[in-house]
């Protein structure tokens, strides 16, 4: 009898230890979700989250035929011997994509029974959409700058995103995936295997060369000039056939967008939109704005632009390793110049810079930008990206959203050393 009550005793001490745990962790809630340490638990029930989410789409929402069938066309020309590029095409036109897109949507040809099996292709972009947000978390995890609370924004919210990876099959999520494999590598100071996966992104779509500045400012910063030179032999087939060819239609800059498609420019007239010295004046936007920052924002020691051509050893201030916040800082704002000043954004282009928006918005110290304005931010642009056909108005809201962020990442206040706390999590601790 004295037994029975002991273990009742005990059995109600545990349970009241369990429900003073729950309640601790209910009251403190908020905190969690505002502390990038927690990052880790956070983005896993959103993974886990994302999977239900995933195969409901899949299952629910009808697929969408854009370009998938084009694809299969083009690879089909590859496999029945044809190397020349200027020979390549499918149904929605010629060849436009470089070497590594055919290699990638070639072994996607076979999988899928020769391009016919949809169901089993949507899968398979499924698993790439999961593998890209645990790469994405991981870079978050390593930064400790976004809140986790922002991730539910970047997963689970964006019908747009889901779209492109799922329903629709374009090859830009690809390269992506592929691009942020390499910026793990880079975190991970594996930087000549990161190179090699940065070329094989280049290779899939050629918008990865908008963090090419980047990068050459990171190599250049960490190794020298001499080191930088990264060798790309992906395309080597087609070179070897029409080498003229191969680099006219696979990296064509003078290629001309359709104004029906503009999710940014829609505000202006289409003469405008399709005259060369609009294009020329974005261009020249676009490196004046990357010189700044090289020279004012990403340059954080004392060397000069010249010195910093020099090896490490060779330099008279001492070398200090890239930190995380460094890496991706200068990653994704080079990114972000590019999209800012592009001739055209098309829906899918979106994936461009989705997963990067949280950081270019919370790296930064602005105390005018609190949480509930970034968050406003993320959710016009999501609306603009969202609005189809595009109009006046939604292009607008996002260029205003995209000068908002650009202004905060020049004016504001960034600390690039690794897993600083942003001013706001101070303040939230100091609370505590």
């Amino acid at each position: 009898m004295q037994k029975t009550a002991s273990w009742k005793s005990r059995l109600r001490a545990g349970g009241g230890r369990l429900r003073a745990r729950l309640a601790g962790l209910w009251r403190d809630k908020s905190w969690i979700l505002f502390q990038p340490r927690f990052t880790v638990p956070v983005a896993a029930c959103l993974w886990v989250a994302e999977i239900c989410v995933s195969l409901w789409v899949i299952h629910r929402v009808p697929y969408t035929e854009i370009d998938w069938r084009a694809y299969m066309d083009e690879v089909e020309g590859v496999i029945n011997g044809t190397y020349d590029y200027t020979q390549l095409k499918g149904d929605t036109g010629p060849l436009v994509y470089p070497a590594g897109f055919v290699y990638i949507f070639m072994l996607l040809y076979y999988i899928t029974g020769h391009g016919v099996n949809i169901h089993l292709a949507q899968y398979i972009f499924a698993i790439f959409y999961l593998i890209t947000l645990l790469l994405v978390f991981n870079i978050y995890n390593h930064t400790k700058k976004v809140p986790p609370f922002v991730f539910f924004f970047m997963c689970c919210a964006s019908y747009r995103i889901h779209s492109i990876f799922i329903l629709r099959l374009f090859n830009d999520p690809i390269a992506m995936m592929i691009l942020y494999v390499a910026v793990n590598l880079f975190l991970s100071n594996r930087w000549s295997l990161g190179c090699g996966l940065f070329s094989l992104a280049v290779s899939i779509k050629m918008n990865i060369l908008l963090f090419a500045p980047g990068l050459l400012f990171l190599l250049v910063s960490e190794f020298g000039l001499v080191r930088t030179i990264p060798k790309v032999v992906l395309g080597l087939p087609f070179l070897m056939e029409n080498p003229v060819g191969y680099v006219a239609r696979a990296f064509d800059l003078g290629r001309q967008f359709l104004f029906k498609w503009t999710v940014n420019w829609r505000f202006l007239p289409e003469s405008v939109f399709l005259n060369r010295y609009f294009h020329l004046a974005l261009l020249v936007g676009h490196l004046t704005v990357l010189i700044l920052f090289a020279l004012c924002r990403w340059k954080k020691s004392e060397l000069g632009i010249l010195s910093l051509l020099k090896t490490p050893k060779e330099r008279r201030i001492q070398h200090q390793p890239l930190t995380a916040n460094q890496i991706v800082y200068v990653l994704f704002t080079s990114n972000f110049i590019g999209i800012c000043f592009s001739r055209s954004l098309h829906y899918q282009f979106y994936v461009w810079y989705f997963h990067t928006l949280p950081y270019l918005l919370w790296s930064t110290h602005v105390k005018k930008l609190a949480h509930l304005l970034k968050v406003l931010i993320l959710g016009l642009i999501e609306m603009s990206w969202n609005t189809y056909p595009s109009t006046i108005y939604s292009s607008i809201s996002l260029h205003v959203c995209h000068i908002i962020i650009l202004l905060s990442l020049w004016s504001g206040y960034v600390d690039l050393e690794e897993g600083t706390p942003s001013e706001d999590h101070d303040q939230m601790k100091k609370k505590k």
